[in-house]
């Protein structure tokens, strides 16, 4: 299989990439640096444990002192998710709208390549986009067992992995916008709102009744919602996860067979 399109659009994302990923694991390897000093605070640890708001805003379930709260308050629900959408989003707003749009998607139409593996090349290319920051940020959770910050290995690969998932199906929520606006900054904007709704809804759901009601329509809901860290995401999770970017990719190969490219 040719892969000359997704070869070009990551020799051209290739640096912002390795900086993402490189900052991302910095930001980590400081998170579990600092909990061998934040595990005894009470009052840090009361925060969460006392205040269900507050806790439901940072992700969190129970004490933000322990090991799963503290890295999904400062990590898994909210950090690490946002810099891999940040990047897949982008991509995906991007990969079709955008070059639509500057004029080089005609160019590449002239390569000898169908509509139907652009767009496989395309989204391959969302999920090699996410991969490096998702196993930098992995690889430093999991030396937490050096600092007194020990979880599940197979949890903390589980729910990277439904984060890099979760990071692809958002892209792909661009890249079908995109095609169908024919508008880069329009497919940007929304697909954005939508992912900061399943932020909120996933992460008020345990306080507010009508956000525990429609949670499982949140991506965010399977992937960091329940408490992953402890036990893993379960195999509905997967499920729901994977048929929403197949179903999102097929969309996408759909109305792009009907793209006027000029």
């Amino acid at each position: 299989m040719r892969s000359d399109v997704a070869q070009i659009d990551l020799r051209l994302r290739r640096r912002s990439i390795f900086w993402f990923a490189l900052g991302l694991a910095i930001y980590a390897f400081m998170i579990v640096a600092m909990y061998p000093s934040v595990k005894s605070d009470a009052s840090l640890g009361a925060l969460t444990a006392d205040n269900p708001t507050v806790a439901a805003l940072l992700g969190v379930n129970g004490s933000l002192t322990s090991p799963t709260g503290w890295v999904n308050g400062n990590l898994y629900a909210n950090f690490l998710p946002l810099m891999i959408l940040l990047l897949t989003i982008g991509y995906g707003a991007s990969s079709i709208a955008g070059q639509s749009e500057d004029g080089s998607l005609g160019l590449i139409a002239t390569l000898p390549i169908s509509r139907r593996p652009l767009v496989r090349e395309k989204t391959l290319v969302l999920a090699l986009l996410a991969v490096p920051l998702a196993v930098a940020t992995m690889a430093c959770i999991l030396l937490g067992r050096h600092y007194d910050l020990t979880l599940p290995t197979g949890a903390v690969i589980g729910t990277t992995v439904a984060v890099l998932i979760m990071g692809v199906d958002f892209g792909l929520v661009a890249m079908t916008i995109g095609v169908l606006t024919a508008s880069r900054g329009l497919a940007l904007g929304l697909t954005s709102a939508l992912a900061a709704a399943s932020y909120l809804v996933s992460s008020l759901a345990p306080v507010v009744s009508w956000a525990h009601t429609v949670r499982p329509a949140s991506l965010f809901y399977w992937a960091v919602g329940g408490d992953q860290l402890s036990a893993g995401p379960s195999t509905s999770a997967y499920v729901v996860l994977v048929l929403v970017g197949v179903g999102l990719h097929l969309a996408t190969v759909a109305v792009i067979e009907r793209l006027d490219i000029r």
